[in-house]
């Protein structure tokens, strides 16, 4: 299945992301995502109410979304505020809810230039949060990097000539269209993002929030209820930052950990989902 609406790669062209797709232990992930999300896309609240459960899950993904980037803050909290200025953990939480709320509205944009995409994404993040001199541009050489989660991961930092490169050859692969399967795809462009960290802030809130696009725009999840970011947070930074240790490595083993980890969180976020349903269903939410 092609990703992102863009027609399969040209007979006879290498495609990347398939080949990671069929490696040992990737094909169970996409079995087990695939099956849980016919499962909330099959359930009968989703005929008559899927509005609401769309707005839960993007108000719970963007939670967990903040929770990794450090500001863990309860459900009703981040329900309940509307002023996401006072300080540091505010403006993390308010970035991800607006962030969450713009995916949706760049499928078009991502298709013909993930890179313009990108940049919107971090206009929307950091605009009025950071120096408005590096808001929605990628980084230039000698400025700073605030990503205190990745730096844990002691992840090499890439210079800008590198990262320019890098992004030209994830949008060249994007562009051209793969026969992965979306769960390969959101995989490859998060653990991307993470480990280039094209932007000086909120690297890590973009990367959540370009995988979302990818998996509404393949088609996987059309309806935007399935929050991967619910399940990241659920299986915790530790094991988030490992498993992106792997994709940096590069080599098969580390990119199927990495893959596998990006299923699982997959799959949490559909269960939360369905116990939106469920909930709904019941008359309690």
């Amino acid at each position: 299945m092609a990703t992102n609406a863009d027609p399969a790669p040209a007979a006879g062209r290498t495609d990347p992301m398939a080949v990671l797709g069929a490696l040992p232990g990737v094909p169970e992930s996409v079995d087990a995502v695939r099956q849980a999300v016919d499962k909330v896309y099959g359930h009968r609240v989703m005929r008559r109410r899927s509005t609401e459960v769309t707005s839960e899950a993007a108000l719970r993904g963007a939670r967990g979304s903040a929770a990794l980037a450090g500001a863990d803050w309860p459900l009703e909290e981040v329900r309940r505020r509307s002023d996401f200025s006072a300080d540091e953990q505010a403006r993390t939480v308010g970035a991800a809810l607006r962030l969450t709320a713009e995916a949706g509205q760049l499928l078009s944009v991502w298709r013909q230039s993930p890179v313009q995409a990108l940049a919107r994404l971090h206009l929307v993040a950091a605009g009025g949060v950071a120096d408005e001199r590096t808001v929605g541009r990628p980084r230039r050489a000698g400025e700073p990097v605030d990503e205190p989660l990745v730096e844990i991961a002691e992840i090499p930092l890439p210079d800008p000539a590198e990262v320019a490169a890098r992004l030209d050859g994830l949008t060249g692969l994007l562009r051209a269209g793969t026969d992965a399967p979306a769960l390969v795809v959101g995989a490859v462009v998060h653990g991307e993002l993470l480990c280039l960290r094209p932007f000086g802030s909120f690297n890590g809130p973009v990367a959540r929030a370009a995988e979302r696009i990818v998996l509404v725009g393949s088609g996987l999840d059309p309806k935007s209820i399935c929050p991967a970011e619910v399940g990241h947070a659920e299986l915790g930074r530790a094991g988030y930052l490992k498993a992106l240790e792997g994709y940096a490595s590069g080599t098969p083993e580390g990119m199927v950990q990495w893959i596998s980890h990006c299923g699982r969180a997959l799959e949490l976020g559909v269960r939360e989902s369905v116990a939106v349903c469920e909930a709904l269903q019941r008359g309690a939410a």
